[in-house]
């Protein structure tokens, strides 16, 4: 007999506007364009902290002093080294064209079986993990870079924060204060963005119970597709194949709005205004822009989104700036996603520490519009 007490279900294609779960680590305001981290708006954070101090506000719900500021960059620090077999994997099999993002979602997996706490699941232990997750990463992706290219691997620093570390590994050289910085800015402002794909991903198998080490896996595969983290990689494609052939900006976008084909870049699923990250991201491809004398991405960038936006009323959302950035700051354009799992780890992870301090099983019902009443036909009988 049906249970007339249980609420009728309801049904949203792709969860669109459905409530799963409360948090307390991420606002959105789609309307207004506001997006807070732990009550802290994003254009103060990432114009007023670092990438360490966000880690830290996204796993402990407060801002660090600086001793315990101090404390988790030197864990950070202490973690950046991956074990040896790891590399030797990606050295000799890892082929050199693999895809960057496939390559990581593997190699995350695999240090699962390095961690002696992998499946220690006490508050403790999952918040160390965290830690390694977050400091290992960056290793891992700098890595698979050189190796691909048949350099030498730079091992990762001991001293120095995770965007300067980072672009240490990568370019085999330390990197420049500007360069830095807005590297750590790139990282505070993809750090975190409520129940998008990935995060819910991570949050579903984490309601399994399962390892830490099993959730990022998943949320790695989610952020992998092209409709979550590749955006900035179609990005910066379409810059590149139109400084190549010539076409305008302007032309570029009339031309594929008469075709009803989507721009790479502008709208989101949740914002109905301009993202507030790419205000941020902007003023920082202007200043590097203007550092290197190359003003081209910017000027075909603001034609694209001011164009759209007076056609059809949408705007930019954070990969539109973020690709012209990295590429100006000499990162493969294949390098784009990781460099997003990179920050996202922290809100993947801060998302998992908050499901376990109070775990229900996510078992979401699916509306069944199949057929209903048949009898099987004797196998003898099909035909």
């Amino acid at each position: 007999m049906a249970d007339l007490s249980a609420p009728a279900p309801t049904f949203a294609r792709g969860l669109a506007g459905v409530t799963a779960l409360e948090s307390s680590i991420c606002f959105i305001d789609g309307e207004k364009g506001e997006l807070l981290y732990r009550g802290y708006d994003i254009d103060d954070l990432a114009r007023n902290t670092t990438f360490e101090e966000v880690a830290y506000l996204l796993w402990k719900g407060a801002l660090p002093t600086q001793a315990e500021l101090d404390d988790l960059t030197a864990q950070l620090q202490a973690e950046r080294t991956v074990p040896p077999d790891l590399l030797d994997h990606l050295r000799h099999h890892t082929p050199a064209d693999a895809e960057p993002m496939a390559a990581m979602r593997t190699a995350l997996s695999m240090l699962a079986a390095y961690d002696a706490e992998s499946e220690d699941m006490s508050p403790e232990a999952n918040y160390r993990k965290s830690i390694r997750l977050t400091a290992k990463l960056p290793t891992l992706v700098a890595a698979f870079d050189r190796i691909r290219k048949g350099k030498e691997v730079v091992a990762p620093l001991q001293e120095g924060s995770t965007a300067y570390d980072f672009l240490y590994m990568l370019n085999g050289e330390r990197p420049g204060p500007a360069a830095e910085e807005i590297m750590d800015a790139a990282l505070v402002l993809h750090a975190e963005h409520s129940l998008n794909a990935s995060t819910f991903t991570a949050r579903v198998i984490g309601s399994t119970l399962a390892d830490i080490y099993s959730a990022i896996t998943g949320a790695m595969g989610a952020l992998k597709g092209p409709l979550h983290g590749g955006a900035n990689i179609e990005v910066m494609e379409t810059l590149l194949a139109l400084d190549a052939s010539g076409e305008t900006a302007q032309a570029y976008v009339e031309r594929k709005l008469a075709a009803k084909e989507k721009i790479m870049g502008i709208g989101h699923r949740v914002y109905k205004t301009l993202d507030p990250r790419a205000t941020i991201l902007r003023e920082l491809l202007r200043g590097l822009s203007e550092e290197k004398g190359e003003m081209k991405w910017l000027e075909m960038s603001d034609t694209i989104r001011t164009t759209v936006k007076e056609r059809k009323g949408l705007d930019a959302n954070v990969d539109f700036y973020s690709a012209s950035v990295y590429y100006l700051l000499g990162i493969e354009t294949d390098l784009y996603t990781p460099i997003f799992a990179i920050s996202r780890m922290t809100g993947w992870t801060a998302h998992l520490l908050e499901q376990w301090s109070d775990n229900a099983l996510i078992r979401p019902r699916a509306q069944y519009t199949g057929p209903r009443g048949l009898t099987v036909t004797p196998l003898a009988e099909r035909g």
